[in-house]
């Protein structure tokens, strides 16, 4: 190493014997679930034909035989056991292969920027050995930037910029090999083994790709650093747009989906600048300095006067002017003998010995840019944040409202935007992909789509009506003034949230001669209220009372429109029921007793791990109507996706659990009768998860069915509905979004399995994203026609609103449910309240507190409208 005694040359590679590797072995055989998802049955013919553009670019493969080798990367360091790679790991890595480029035999590699490496063909050895010196700007040695501890700095006459040399091991053994062929046999309609693997890989080279031009990477999107893809949106906080990309075997051939993308970024600039935005303040001296530690902790920094970049790890006790460190200087006769210590304040160091002007750093604190038992000074207006650093806290319902508005994009400008990025950016010019005779064309894919035929609706005593554009309205309805006015006393208005709203339903039983059958509560605030979640909870779980919350900005006849329709529905009216399901010619439902269920898991905020998840499930009442549903919501462990309570035995031999509730609700509700057919659609699952739904899901719902004691299992249905995926329609010859009742089940689908996308809305402002609905299990028996139209149809019978949803109702439900009662875990302060709001259970090593259940008067309430 250079610069060291008694070490090999920088990056020398270490002779080790390599080891014994069957690279064509056999893989461990592994037990199968008992299900897997069913294929295509065939395409759907029904609606008028519409030619339309989607953001995927076909893609070809010369040389399909090629082989990827996974090699396992192992980064160590000198000062630590283990190294935190994501930051510094791929320049390790870029710096190894620059060096000693022999030892891969010239063989171009992908790397993942953690711990896999991937070349085209074998290295010359399985295992090898690096050691690899990486200069890096030091803190220890920075010259400009005062420390206390007084040995790093003399006087500022002369300053030298000092480097810090890190030794790192780096050890790559071979892994595993992946055949690129396995894609081609996926796109024949084969399921192999390696196809996720190897398009994993292709889209680690164009990660690879975006990572060498200095783009920040969330997942499989990228972001270049270019203020005109930056959006202010108050808070010190911008959104970036960038670029989401995936290889995708779809049943045309392998494609590239392209999408414009956000992340949330901080306002790169002064950090004072950033302080006063993010705080909402107008001057320095109104600034929280304890607020701002936390928010400025590991963020990073440059020093305007050294162009050196820093992370901080704190702010100083005492402000500029009055914080001291030890600085040595020398004797006047130019000798280094040592010299005087002297205690000297930052701002007296920069301004008179680095003659550098502070207009307003005296009376702040510093940034502390050292090491924990090293601290090292800058003065906040020598610093500004370095640009493209993830924001990921949660956004304020205003900056919320601000991306929106700000990221809108028409679908004109949207496809100008990708198809300008793949000409600009060449993402076919990567060696790796040539090597693989991988090329990509630069227009979007033109595919064929049909526009399905809106269902008729009945309205109001039974008027018929013919949503247009996916839209209806309900014209020249009332609402009867209300029986009394209640205000909350000021005086309770500085008490916590708990005890607010207790006071004011003291205050309401007082006013009443008897239990009122609803309540319309105005907030004070507009979103995000704190007394939200009290109110609904002590109305909905205590009390058994039917509430709306309304906030209103301003007050027109849609707006009165919505709230009504949110009323008649949680007081058991219907504001419209589709004319087929009024007239019982529902195809494969109106004479077989048929349960529709929605569910949907809601997760914690980022950061918030130890938050419950909230998993919500819908079921549909009145059979054969399909617009009336009931939910049933439980809490469980953080961020778990699978519900675990559907079917949940207790010691005694009782069962708990979801299915078993929402399945007595329906045998009550639709005499006597059992369901011989359930159709479940689930929201918020990937495709690696699909197994897990289609076999530990499923398994609890017949256990729970088997449990009441009944024989014949139901025949299921089991669909996914996407909406957190990045395929966008366009309409070939207009400039409008597509229109509504817009379908796919051709050529951007997948090559084997049973899956389509649907607009069933319309897209009245930037660019229509459709549902993506995975057919994982048929045991009904739907034709194409009559599933995608069924589903259609469930986009209808959304009973807050007067237009098609984006996806099925049964979904939107699930979501509202499991957000409602996300709330009062959020709200929850038992400080104030001695009974809490729901016992604790253990799963584990996790503690959930459990959710209190809705009281018996409003259980078949559709609260959650």
């Amino acid at each position: 190493m250079e610069g060291s005694e008694g070490r090999e040359s920088c990056c020398s590679p270490v002779a080790v014997a390599p080891p014994v590797i069957a690279l064509d072995a056999e893989p461990e055989k592994v037990d199968q679930p008992k299900r897997t998802v069913m294929s295509r049955p065939g395409n759907g013919t029904s609606g008028r034909g519409i030619t339309l553009l989607a953001n995927h670019l076909k893609v070809s493969v010369k040389c399909p035989d090629e082989i990827f080798y996974q090699y396992s990367v192992s980064i160590t360091c000198d000062e630590k056991r283990d190294v935190h790679i994501k930051r510094i790991g791929r320049k390790i890595i870029h710096k190894l292969h620059e060096t000693y480029s022999s030892e891969f035999a010239g063989k171009k590699f992908a790397y993942d920027g953690e711990k896999s490496l991937y070349t085209v063909g074998p290295l010359p050895r399985h295992r090898l050995e690096f050691t690899v010196v990486v200069e890096e700007s030091s803190a220890k040695h920075a010259s400009e930037s005062p420390s206390d501890n007084g040995s790093n700095h003399h006087s500022s006459k002369k300053s030298k910029h000092s480097l810090h040399s890190k030794a790192f091991l780096v050890e790559i053994n071979y892994a595993a090999k992946i055949p690129l062929k396995s894609v081609s046999l996926a796109l024949q309609g084969a399921d192999p083994e390696n196809v996720q693997d190897a398009l994993r890989v292709l889209d680690i080279i164009l990660r690879q790709q975006a990572a060498n031009r200095g783009c920040l990477l969330v997942r499989q999107s990228f972001f270049h650093d270019d203020s005109r893809n930056f959006t202010d949106v108050g808070g010190g906080v911008m959104g970036c747009k960038g670029f989401h990309s995936s290889f995708r075997p779809t049943l045309d051939g392998l494609t590239l989906n392209m999408d414009v993308s956000t992340t949330m970024i901080l306002s790169p600039g002064p950090v004072i600048d950033f302080l006063l935005a993010n705080q909402n303040v107008k001057e320095p001296r109104y600034i929280d300095w304890a607020r701002a530690k936390r928010m400025l902790k590991n963020l990073r920094v440059k020093a305007k006067h050294s162009n050196k970049e820093f992370k901080i790890i704190g702010l100083s006790e005492r402000p500029c002017n009055q914080q001291l460190f030890s600085m040595k200087v020398k004797n006047g006769d130019g000798l280094d003998n040592g010299g005087d210590t002297i205690e000297i304040t930052v701002y007296e160091y920069f301004t008179k010995h680095r003659n550098i002007e502070l207009s307003n750093s005296a009376y702040m604190p510093c940034l502390d840019v050292g090491k924990p038992k090293r601290p090292n000074y800058l003065p906040l207006e020598l610093c500004y944040l370095v640009s493209l650093q993830r924001y990921t806290k949660v956004l304020s319902s205003v900056q919320r409202a601000s991306l929106v508005e700000k990221s809108r994009q028409k679908p004109r400008e949207r496809i100008k935007v990708i198809t300008d990025a793949v000409r600009d950016y060449s993402y076919d010019d990567d060696p790796l992909l040539a090597t693989c005779g991988v090329s990509i064309e630069k227009q979007l894919i033109q595919i064929n789509g049909r526009v399905l035929e809106a269902p008729k609706l009945k309205v109001g005593n039974g008027e018929e009506v013919v949503p247009r554009n996916g839209r209806w309205n309900f014209n020249n309805k009332h609402f009867e003034r209300p029986h009394t006015l209640i205000e909350e006393d000021p005086q309770n208005r500085r008490a916590g949230p708990v005890v607010r709203v207790e006071k004011m339903f003291e205050e309401i039983i007082a006013r009443l001669p008897g239990p009122p059958d609803f309540l319309l509560c105005v907030l004070p605030e507009r979103k995000n209220s704190e007394i939200y979640g009290p109110w609904k909870k002590k109305s909905l779980t205590d009390l058994g009372i039917v509430t709306q919350c309304i906030s209103p900005l301003r007050i027109n006849d849609q707006y009165l429109t919505n709230v009504l329709l949110k009323i008649n529905a949680k007081l058991g009216g219907t504001n419209s029921l589709l004319a087929m399901e009024h007239t019982s010619h529902l195809p494969h439902i109106q004479d077989t007793p048929t349960m529709i269920l929605g569910m949907d898991v809601s997760h914690g905020s980022p950061g918030q791990s130890d938050i419950p998840s909230i998993a919500a499930v819908v079921g549909s009442l009145y059979w054969p109507l399909i617009s009336k549903y009931r939910a049933v919501v439980r809490s469980q462990s953080p961020k778990l996706e699978i519900i675990e309570s559907l079917y949940k035995p207790l010691p005694n031999g009782d069962d708990e659990g979801i299915m078993r509730e929402l399945l007595l609700d329906f045998y009550r509700t639709c005499n006597g009768h059992k369901p011989a057919q359930i159709i479940v659609f689930r929201d918020g699952v990937s495709e690696s998860q699909f197994s897990q739904v289609l076999n530990l899901e499923l398994d609890q719902m017949i256990k729970a069915y088997n449990h009441l004691g009944e024989g014949d299992i139901p025949k299921f249905t089991l669909i996914v509905a996407q909406k957190n995926h990045h395929t966008k329609l366009f309409q070939a010859s207009a400039a409008e979004n597509v229109p509504p009742g817009t379908v796919v089940d051709t050529n951007i689908v997948h090559p084997r399995n049973n899956d389509f996308f649907m607009c069933a809305h319309a897209g009245m402002i930037g660019t229509t994203r459709p549902a993506h609905y995975h057919v994982l299990l048929d045991e009904i028996g739907f034709s194409p026609d009559v599933l995608q139209n069924l589903i259609h149809s469930l986009s209808y019978v959304y009973q807050r609103s007067t237009t098609a949803t984006s996806i099925v109702a049964p979904v939107r439900y699930a979501h509202l449910a499991a957000q409602q009662f996300a709330q009062f875990v959020k709200f929850e302060d038992l400080s104030e309240t001695s009974s809490g709001y729901g016992s604790v259970k253990s799963i584990g090593s996790t503690s959930v507190t459990e959710l209190p259940r809705l009281h018996m008067n409003v259980s078949d309430s559709m609260f959650f409208c």
